[in-house]
């Protein structure tokens, strides 16, 4: 018989007096702080399913960006109660397993907290809570995500979209368990009784997509939201990973990998210094495009020796181990000049993609960001440079586009520039309400007092920087349709604030840069906002590592942009119309809106 929390009062008073894990993590309790049913629409729990293990002292590694970001590994351990069930959608017949990590009763701050996860991939750990005094959980969202990644599982076969799974990586499984966690953590801990539960959500690349997800679709849940570049806009992201191929294929020219290398490190080397300081970090890339020329790059000598190379997909910054999408080759030494087929390489992947009659179809990299798309592969028969695809984009339009079960293009025979903006719109029109995750109204969050802390890395050679900037304008030309800039600027500061991090790569330090900062107390920062009261005027971020590992940089607010004097440690928030029209893209490739 189904338990309901008001039907045993024995249960509930354990639970409201009881100063120990050891009293509150059992299944009876557990079964007891399970939601009733009907109170979450759509959804029966299953009692039954309920397991309840305290498990002590155990290293979790800190909260999910805390790794993510690079900061240090913390030696902490927690204590906590590991809770499974598993619920089923009415009528429907399925099962879908949870877990949750509640912590002891000595560290619970009234909070809950989920983690995102990376590629196409949800978190499967449900502790990154544990370090902020959070309970949090994880979901097997139908599919096993738990060992499933949502790409294996998209197609049940040829031309047939699992489309169950695709809304459950899409939105809703996420939403699910924190509609169920909350309850659940206040009954547990006997804190229903009026106490406020904060709950938050932290996650980088698709982590960042699936904390858009929740803001947009589940904002009341939600109190406290970090995205880092988020892999939102999917169509165009994810076919964006073909354009230098494209574009390759296009010219029949193929670079040499170590020609490119030379072209981002000259461009990092001469635009540098436009942010008034020279530090090794582009700090304003936007004033490297409009000031720097690369073609000014040609007849400069280039030399690498042999290695293996890690073409970036839908992962991380290659300074994390086998990346979800990724490609690994190996490259001969390499010795030349930087011609100007390389260049033009180079710049069409930074110009982003148009269509045969010139209309913008989507952003490009920020210029200086790695060309990690673009490595080519030795062929030792013909002993030349070939064409690689990196499978992430390649695997998009095989599964996603073409429905086919395939984990990459075979080659690109036939397809032209307009073939990828037929593709993006494609995906971009089937997966408009599943996988876009674009919607520009965030009403439902902002009105029950959400506040959303999104940040990108401005060199990010995966997810372009730009495609969050173009959010962050979306959101302020349908929210605050009639109001100034300064106006909209002032009222989308005192809940959304959005910062581009000056040299940082894919949700990781830039080893191209290793100057610049990055954000490692952001979870400390949507707290302290949210529990507070203390808005933010400025991100921090941390050098990790080069001639200035230690310094703390008080990052610019978006619109705003830094620029130093003299070299010195302090730089000013300065607004430069022309760096933000450079920020600014109108995609009238499509008939549709793009926000």
């Amino acid at each position: 018989m189904r338990h309901s929390l008001f039907t045993t009062p024995l249960a509930l008073a354990v639970a409201t007096s009881a100063a120990t894990l050891e009293d509150l993590c059992t299944v009876e309790n557990v079964q007891s702080a399970l939601p009733a049913d009907g109170t979450i629409l759509g959804i029966d729990l299953l009692p039954d399913t309920v397991t309840a293990a305290a498990v002590y002292n155990a290293s979790t590694g800190g909260g999910m960006m805390k790794r993510q970001a690079g900061g240090s590994t913390s030696s902490a351990t927690y204590s906590y109660c590991n809770v499974t069930v598993s619920y089923t959608h009415t009528g429907k017949n399925d099962t879908i397993p949870v877990i949750f990590a509640l912590p002891q009763p000595s560290d619970f701050k009234n909070r809950f907290y989920l983690g995102g996860g990376g590629g196409f991939s949800l978190s499967s750990s449900a502790t990154g809570g544990l370090s902020y005094g959070a309970a949090s959980g994880a979901t097997s969202a139908g599919y096993d995500a738990f060992n499933n990644a949502y790409d294996a599982k998209v197609l049940y076969g040829n031309g047939s979209i699992n489309w169950d799974a695709t809304y459950a990586f899409g939105y809703t499984a996420l939403g699910e368990l924190t509609s169920i966690g909350k309850p659940l953590s206040q009954a547990f801990y006997g804190s229903g009784n009026g106490t406020k539960l904060y709950t938050y959500f932290e996650g980088c690349s698709d982590g960042g997509r699936e904390g858009m997800s929740q803001v947009q679709r589940w904002g009341e849940e939600y109190d406290g939201v970090v995205a880092g570049a988020p892999a939102f806009r999917f169509a165009q992201q994810q076919v964006t990973h073909v354009l230098s191929s494209a574009i390759e294929h296009t010219m029949d020219y193929y670079p040499p990998p170590c020609a490119l290398k030379k072209i981002v490190n000259a461009t990092i080397d001469a635009c540098d210094s436009l942010d008034g300081r020279t530090d090794g970090v582009v700090s304003r890339t936007d004033l490297c495009m409009l000031n720097f020329n690369l073609s000014s790059i040609v007849g400069e000598a280039y030399y690498c020796a042999a290695q293996s190379s890690t073409s970036l997909g839908f992962g991380f910054s290659k300074r994390q181990a086998g990346p979800a999408g990724s490609t690994t080759s190996y490259q001969p030494a390499q010795n030349g000049t930087v011609n100007a087929n390389d260049i033009a390489v180079a710049q069409g992947i930074y110009d982003g993609l148009f269509n045969s009659q010139g209309q913008r179809a989507y952003v490009g990299w920020q210029i200086g960001s790695e060309l990690s798309d673009a490595t080519t592969t030795w062929d030792n028969d013909t002993n030349s440079w070939a064409l690689s695809i990196p499978s992430t984009g390649g695997e998009y339009v095989t599964k996603f586009v073409q429905l086919l079960n395939l984990d990459n293009l075979s080659d690109l025979e036939g397809v032209t520039y307009d073939t990828l903006v037929d593709w993006m719109n494609t995906g971009m029109i089937r997966y408009m309400d599943s996988l876009q995750t674009t919607l520009p109204d965030l009403r439902p969050f902002q009105s029950s007092g959400g506040k959303l802390l999104h940040y990108h890395g401005e060199s990010d050679p995966s997810i372009p920087s730009a495609s969050s900037v173009h959010y962050w304008q979306s959101v302020r030309s349908i929210m605050y349709a009639n109001a100034t800039d300064e106006e909209a600027q002032e009222a989308m500061s005192d809940w959304y604030q959005f910062y581009l991090i000056p040299g940082y790569a894919h949700c990781g330090s830039n080893s191209l840069q290793p100057n610049g900062p990055a954000p490692q107390d952001n979870m400390a920062t949507i707290i302290d906002w949210v529990e507070n009261g203390i808005k933010p005027s400025h991100l921090n971020a941390t050098v990790s590592s080069g001639d200035y590992a230690g310094e703390v940089q008080k990052l610019c607010q978006w619109p705003q942009r830094p620029k130093w004097s003299g070299n010195s440690t302090d730089f000013e928030c300065e607004t430069d119309e022309a760096s933000i029209e450079s920020w600014t893209y109108t995609f009238d490739a499509f008939k549709l809106p793009v926000y």
